[in-house]
């Protein structure tokens, strides 16, 4: 039986009102809380660590997997290893998440490193949504580490969004691609109050015609910290693009370092920053419609994140 506060966390994470048909994985306080397997997707339990490998048949086509995790107790500190499978040819959709809701005085934590492996052609669209909430007296924090490996001609497009409750948040991302492969990536980042929130990308371009883009947006409000942190390696004919647009507001603190190596002369790289508040005539022009400035900044934040 589900509790009140675990639906809730699941429709924040991954906007589920019930379990999901199909393959589907559900942790729950450090430990297993449902599962169920199809005939093209499989999902074992590992042996050595915790965590799931999860192996989807070669011409998969039209099918998704869940994998959300939820914490409802404080103080607990939970990590896990999760191994994806992609078959040749597959063309899948995987969702996770992490929903932490901490009404007590301690530290509540999870680490998930989830590492993919794409065969060839395989494609894959990975969603990622990760929300906490608490009465302010512990902490929610989520470091979350992405290794991606993506055979010849595979594709992987991840969507990212981290946008309310979590107090520190160190996201790691690491790709390798050979010859036509192509990987995308959609950040979406809003911290509040103290909150701390790091993004680290590295990517190796390793074969040719291989691509990456990168794109991060966020909103850093009151006294909140990010920093942004990209480094695309071209090591063959490839195109790299990483982009950084952030929004200041309050005493809000955004840091953009890229880097950018180039190790073929036929390499095709670049980098894009943009870091400011927002423009005076977008709040003017909502304001003469009748909202007030506090509604038009909204307006304007929801809009940029969306």
């Amino acid at each position: 039986m589900i509790d009140e506060i675990t639906m809730k966390l699941l429709k924040e994470v991954a906007d589920l009102d019930a379990l999901p048909t199909g393959a589907y994985n559900l942790r729950a306080n450090g430990k297993g809380a449902g599962r169920n397997t199809t005939a093209n997707i499989d999902i074992v339990t590992k042996e050595d660590k915790p965590g799931i490998d999860i192996y989807i048949k070669p011409g998969t086509k039209h099918e998704s997997v869940h994998i959300p995790v939820i914490i409802s107790e404080t103080g607990l500190k939970d990590l896990v290893y999760n191994d994806f499978y992609v078959g040749e040819d597959a063309d899948v959709v995987i969702i996770a998440g992490c929903g932490i809701h901490n009404c007590g005085g301690s530290l509540s934590q999870h680490d998930g490193i989830h590492t993919f492996h794409l065969a060839k052609n395989a494609k894959l669209r990975y969603v990622e949504k990760h929300y906490g909430e608490g009465d302010g007296r512990g902490k929610q924090v989520m470091n979350p580490t992405t290794v991606v490996h993506l055979d010849e001609g595979a594709s992987m497009e991840m969507e990212t969004t981290q946008i309310a409750g979590i107090d520190d948040t160190i996201r790691i991302t690491r790709g390798d691609l050979k010859a036509g492969a192509s990987l995308v990536v959609h950040e979406k980042i809003m911290t509040t109050g103290d909150q701390k929130a790091k993004t680290d990308f590295i990517v190796e371009l390793n074969g040719e015609g291989s691509s990456a883009n990168l794109i991060s947006r966020s909103v850093a409000k009151e006294h909140s910290f990010q920093e942004f942190i990209s480094d695309i390696r071209g090591n063959a004919p490839c195109a790299g693009h990483s982009e950084c647009d952030a929004i200041l507001m309050d005493q809000g603190v955004v840091s953009a370092s890229p880097r950018l190596t180039a190790a073929d002369l036929d390499a095709a790289l670049i980098h894009e920053a943009a870091i400011g508040k927002i423009a005076g005539e977008q709040l003017d022009k909502l304001m003469t419609l009748g909202l007030t400035r506090e509604e038009a900044e909204e307006q304007i934040v929801n809009g940029f994140l969306s």
